[in-house]
């Protein structure tokens, strides 16, 4: 082998495939070690070294030097075979390192194929995937387009790399904010929190050390210009930017907005905060299909339970009197639960024992005992709850089907009515399981048939919607501190 033929493919793969040139070298040393050990033998003790300067080979067999000659004979069909296979290893291996560090950024490529579900991503470099689970809902991509995702999973399949892109993670909306917002990089605002729902909406906390900016302002931008820019790239899906605290009992009613908070009731044992609010903000709170609380939750890190005071007055009293009832249980051990936030059989069965035990001076077997019956309980109110749905939408099926053959069924009598199973939320009886975020998802199930497209929510110094025209950054008021 020709020492300056060998510098020059060194040379060449460093260049084109962007290989480090001791990964080449190493390749070549493997494949002529490889190669000997045929001609020689298994056993033998080949070691072959390839100086990095001047290209020449140095081998030895059995600790003895072989000359220019005995290297020759080494198969040179043989040796190129292998130092393909490694060179091909060494481009897989750079590949994986590139993207694995890439792993949460954002990339930018042209789509190769769109069709049964799955896309191709041209990289440049690697073809990546972005698969149908991972694009946004709705959304249609075509061959020639350029899109952005993130990289998301790397991981190698045989000699080549298998890159996994997404467009539905949370990272992706806090990338495209970094780019269109060069306050985050600078440190003048930073993002604390996203909660996602690809398609549909997203939420993002944000905050400045600096009370002189605002930072949702910041975030708007002109005329809403970088907000717009940000959704233009996830397919018009609507973003949220809410005003962030280290207290929850002010970050909670900020990521709720525009509905109105009347008070944040935090149960630290079970991360639940219920949220009370008036009957005319129950719907805007919970949101289309609970969309808004769950988002909210996600942003907050806690468990929110949407409720008027009137309808926690009522589950409290349930929770208390069926608790109760339970062997080993007092009305006031019941009490303290309640106040803790355990509202139903549900939160009762999953009580860190020893903490019930500290709370209650009740034994270890007292407990126990207590526990899995509310679990047993929590099943039967569980399997009620999911049988009232079945019936629920076989009424609803028949109904349509009537309606569709011009015959209105006929309305059920309050008699039947009263006879009919009811769900655990709305009208537990003491022996039963207390509701678990009964009025919640009362209000939920309500708002997936009847609840109105929300009105857009204006823009305020807590939280800003692009559901309506954005506001002008110059616009936004300095926010008061809660």
């Amino acid at each position: 082998m020709n020492p300056q033929d060998i510098l020059r493919y060194v040379d060449s793969l460093h260049r084109e495939k962007n290989i480090d040139t001791e990964l080449v070298f190493s390749a070549i040393e493997a494949a002529l070690q490889t190669a000997a050990k045929r001609q020689y033998g298994e056993d033998a003790d080949i070691k072959v070294q390839l100086n990095r300067e001047n290209g020449r080979i140095a081998a030895s067999l059995d600790g003895e030097q072989l000359g220019d000659d005995q290297i020759g004979r080494i198969g040179a069909q043989t040796a190129k075979q292998v130092i393909i296979q490694k060179v091909r290893e060494a481009e897989r291996d750079s590949l994986m390192a590139e993207y694995r560090e890439q792993i949460g950024d954002t990339v930018a490529g042209i789509i190769g194929r769109a069709d049964g579900g799955v896309a191709t991503v041209n990289l440049g470099n690697v073809e990546a995937i972005l698969p149908r689970s991972e694009q946004i809902p709705g959304e249609t991509l075509h061959a020639g387009e350029r899109v952005r995702a993130v990289v998301f999973e790397v991981k190698a399949t045989g000699n080549r790399v298998r890159v996994v892109l997404s467009r539905t993670r949370p990272q992706l909306v806090q990338r495209l904010f970094e780019q269109e917002i060069p306050e985050l990089s600078e440190g003048v605002i930073a993002i604390n929190s996203i909660s996602r729902e690809p398609g549909y909406r997203s939420k993002v906390a944000v905050s400045s050390e600096d009370s002189q900016v605002d930072p949702i302002a910041v975030c708007v931008g002109y005329r809403g210009s970088r907000i717009k820019a940000v959704r233009e790239e996830l397919a018009g899906e609507h973003i949220d930017v809410v005003r962030y605290s280290e207290d929850p009992e002010v970050l909670i009613p900020n990521a709720l907005q525009p509905a109105e908070v009347e008070q944040v009731l935090l149960c630290d044992m079970i991360g639940r905060a219920i949220v009370l609010v008036q009957e005319d903000q129950l719907s805007l709170a919970i949101g289309r299909r609970g969309q808004n609380v769950r988002l909210a939750s996600k942003l907050c890190g806690w468990d929110i339970e949407i409720m008027t005071g009137g309808e926690l007055e009522e589950q409290i009293e349930r929770a208390v009197e069926a608790f109760s009832q339970l062997e080993g249980m007092t009305p006031e051990i019941s009490q303290v639960l309640v106040e803790q936030g355990y509202l139903s059989y549900d939160d009762l069965s999953v009580i860190e024992p020893d903490a019930f035990m500290e709370m209650s001076g009740l034994t270890e077997q007292q407990v126990d005992l207590i526990v899995n019956t509310a679990e047993a309980k929590a099943e039967e109110a569980e399997e009620a709850a999911a049988q009232e749905r079945q019936a629920r939408r076989e009424r609803e099926r028949l109904h349509k089907e009537a309606e569709a053959a011009g015959v209105m069924e006929p309305q059920p009598t309050p008699e039947a009515e009263a006879e009919a199973p009811t769900e655990a939320a709305g009208e537990t009886e003491p022996d039963a399981a207390p509701s678990d975020g009964g009025s919640e998802s009362a209000a939920m199930e309500e708002g997936e048939q009847n609840t109105p497209e929300e009105p857009p929510e204006p823009p305020t110094a807590e939280s800003v919607s692009d559901d309506s025209e954005p506001a002008d950054a110059s616009e936004v008021k300095s926010p008061q501190e809660g």
